[in-house]
């Protein structure tokens, strides 16, 4: 086999597919990039046990066909340091011996037969698809993904439960201690259907989704999914196991609702939060007419702090607290100008909305709250 490719071009398809590899693999030919040619298309697949990305590149000078596995690292790694210009890669089909030469130099290594390569899990006769717009599965995955969990008792929760009616598709994520729900009426199924996409997959989605254009099309079937995009392929098993009711756990009934700056908000918890105790990072929340008191201390080392915002509230004097962490990474992942707070009472969740929407978006994140001892 032989061809010409800009290192350039290569060397962008190759980052962005190297991110599957684990650093220890059960099969070592997973520590390889799957090199497929055939005619003037050069396809580059990257896999783990669980996830697989393909995608491709056109070439020229070509020679040959055939499969080839090249190790991530001697690929990868020169090619970082190299200048963009053409590359001509020979391939002797015999002994898999790979010479790749370029402006003033060469590299020469042994490649492994792409046969020994893993093959995707072919989906089932009961399959459902769904076509979404990258932009708003992006925004689902990047609202939600940080509330998920990573427990392994759990498992379920280590991952973006996808709701999918024939109305619209909710995006949901949870840890325990905050959830998110982000539900769009811009994309809905055929059918009622759901699934678990796990972390790692949905980490892959976000950094090159930015870049499509083009519906996603997403199909899947109990266990596994394929998930079509214009630059890339992407094959994924699900988490298996029942994903809570989530629903169930948002209260309905919140008398108490405090509107406010969410700059401000997240500024002062970022200060006052400094000086709360390490293991708790308790804040707590003193609500008034038209006030917040943030307080935050630490008994052991006799620091404190406290900052007063002012907001529209008109509700009953209220003491809640929260972990400082969870309540500014959800604010951070809110783009809305001003928030709602909404509280029923200081043992029961609170609710965090924005108060700017797109028309078809809407964004819920709850957090549970901790105990105060006065």
């Amino acid at each position: 086999m032989k061809f010409v490719v800009s290192s350039s071009a290569l060397l962008s398809h190759l980052q962005a597919i190297s991110k599957v590899i684990n650093s220890k693999n059960t099969l070592p030919i997973l520590d390889c990039f799957l090199l497929d040619l055939q005619g003037s298309t050069l396809t580059l697949t990257a896999a783990d046990t669980e996830t697989r990305l393909v995608t491709s590149l056109e070439i020229s000078e070509v020679e040959g066909h055939g499969q080839l596995a090249i190790n991530a690292k001697n690929l990868l790694d020169p090619l970082k340091e190299l200048p963009d210009q053409p590359l001509r890669f020979e391939i002797n089909d015999e002994n898999l011996e790979v010479f790749i030469y370029f402006h003033n130099g060469k590299y020469n290594f042994i490649g492994q037969n792409g046969i020994d390569y893993p093959q995707p899990k072919e989906l089932t006769e009961s399959v459902i698809d769904i076509s979404i717009d990258p932009q708003i599965l992006l925004s689902g995955i990047n609202h939600t993904l940080f509330a998920s969990a990573d427990d392994e008792l759990r498992p379920v929760m280590n991952g973006v439960y996808f709701d999918i009616t024939t109305d619209d598709l909710t995006f949901v994520a949870s840890d325990g201690h905050k959830l998110v729900r982000f539900k769009t009426l811009a994309a809905k199924g055929a059918e009622r259907a759901s699934f678990i996409l796990p972390k790692k997959p949905a980490n892959l989605l976000k950094s090159i989704l930015a870049k499509e254009s083009e519906n996603v099309e997403i199909k899947f079937d109990s266990n596994n999914a394929y998930i079509k995009m214009a630059s890339y392929t992407m094959t994924c098993r699900f988490i298996e196991g029942r994903y809570p009711n989530y629903n169930s756990v948002i209260p309905q009934d919140n008398p108490n609702k405090v509107l406010l700056d969410r700059q401000s908000f997240l500024n002062a918890l970022k200060r006052v939060s400094v000086f709360s105790n390490p293991a708790s990072s308790l804040v707590k929340l003193q609500l008034s007419d038209n006030m917040i008191v943030i307080f935050a201390q630490d008994i052991d080392f006799s620091t404190a702090a406290e900052e007063t915002i002012n907001c529209d509230y008109s509700g009953v004097s209220m003491n809640i607290g929260f972990k400082s962490n969870f309540l500014i990474e959800i604010l951070s992942n809110i783009s809305s100008t001003e928030i709602t707070l909404e509280l029923s009472d200081p043992s029961r969740a609170g609710l965090i909305l924005p108060v700017e929407k797109e028309g078809d978006e809407d964004l819920l994140m709850l957090l549970m709250p901790m105990m105060l001892n006065d």
